[in-house]
């Protein structure tokens, strides 16, 4: 956004970030999997930051929209015209009792975070025998299908290495799906079924006991909690929005920036927009989203400051490649009411080598030189299916 508003040249741009570096984090499925080493995905932030726009190193801790200023760590005091809100969600692995004190040991590992992605592959390297188990959240998290995708090519390098036979894998669902987007989440049964993996329901992972390798689910229905032993136990693990918006006055009642679903602009501020993980725009929260949001939003901030109402609108177009094996891949695309907005004229529902090249090869590409550039995207956003398509 800081560089579609910089290159705009109708605005004067700063970004407030702490961070030291930034991560491609769609490729730690490819680390957790063993296909890259997880020094691909990261740059230093310096080269990414858009030319002409100022960059305060420091993190906001306060915002106070009433007088269009925001506070940051250090206690200086910041004013704008209009403020873009995009801190993306928090990872909450205390939410998880016992979780901590043993991620990256006794085979209980994590591709969400650049520090514990390699133990993935490692705890997968090592197992001859016994159950892998992968989690998923009750709670919205960014990437929905990362989960799955591991659990697949875990599955699969079990398979290729003659150890599968041997091996339980379960997929412990918080949810009552396993994808949102019925189209996909139908073909994803099928290739579990086929598979023999095992799919459990509504079971949220609210324990781990790392010593004895035991997990805790809990029923969400019922609340009854059960113990599952593993031998690999791969978290998802539970996420929110940050605690300095969770009780900031741009909130909605969950926490998430409260904004028009449509023109991205807040509902009770005209002058503040948000996009990406820390809105509440009920959509999956991932890169490709904020690839179809970002036009948008520089769109609408810029008529609203020569004067006009926002035009521009947002369907609600996300995208998640679900990876299903080594050198297979669906690329699930899907809007607001979780009908596909494909782009490819083939149907996109089933397992394709060239969408696997695409996000192997192709997608990382593109994420450096045109997302985070701000630079036009080669395809336009696609329109979502004629209903019964």
């Amino acid at each position: 956004m800081a560089a579609r508003l910089q290159q705009s040249g109708q605005a004067k741009v700063t970004l407030i970030d702490p961070a030291e570096s930034h991560f491609y984090q769609p490729l730690w499925t490819f680390v957790g999997g063993g296909v890259f080493p997880r020094e691909r995905s990261k740059r230093p932030m310096r080269e990414i930051i858009p030319a002409g726009a100022r960059w305060l190193q420091t993190a906001v801790t306060e915002f106070k929209p009433e007088a269009n200023q925001v506070v940051t760590r250090d206690g200086a005091v910041v004013d704008y015209d209009f403020l873009v809100v995009a801190p993306g969600i928090q990872i909450n692995w205390q939410a998880i009792a016992g979780l901590q004190e043993t991620l990256g040991r006794n085979g209980v590992c994590s591709n969400y975070s650049y520090d514990t992605v390699p133990y993935t592959w490692e705890t997968l390297q090592r197992l001859e025998a016994g159950r892998a188990v992968f989690s998923f959240p009750t709670t919205p998290i960014k990437c929905a299908g990362a989960p799955l995708k591991i659990m697949f090519l875990a599955e699969d390098h079990l398979r290729r290495t003659g150890r599968r036979a041997a091996c339980e894998v379960v997929y412990n669902c918080g949810v009552g799906a396993i994808f949102r987007a019925p189209k996909y989440a139908a073909e994803l049964v099928k290739i579990c079924a086929a598979r023999d993996v095992q799919v459990n329901y509504k079971q949220d992972l609210v324990a781990v006991r790392g010593e004895s390798r035991e997990a805790v689910f809990r029923d969400t229905d019922s609340g009854n909690e059960r113990i599952e032993k593993f031998d690999m136990l791969h978290v998802a693990p539970p996420m929110g929005p940050p605690e300095f918006l969770r009780h900031s006055p741009l909130a909605d009642a969950a926490g998430w920036v409260e904004v028009n679903r449509a023109t991205l602009q807040h509902t009770r501020f005209a002058n503040v927009f948000s996009l990406g993980d820390a809105s509440n725009l009920p959509t999956s929260k991932t890169a490709a989203a904020i690839r179809a949001q970002a036009p948008v939003l520089a769109a609408n901030l810029l008529a609203v400051a020569a004067g006009r109402a926002p035009a521009a609108t947002y369907g609600g177009y996300t995208s998640c490649p679900l990876v299903t094996g080594y050198g297979r891949l669906m690329l699930a695309e899907f809007d607001y009411d979780l009908q596909p907005c494909e782009t490819f004229p083939f149907d996109q529902g089933k397992e394709r080598l060239s969408m696997y090249w695409l996000k192997k090869h192709f997608m990382p590409t593109l994420y450096w030189q045109a997302l985070v550039r701000g630079r036009k995207w080669p395809w336009p956003v696609p329109e979502s299916a004629p209903p019964g398509a």
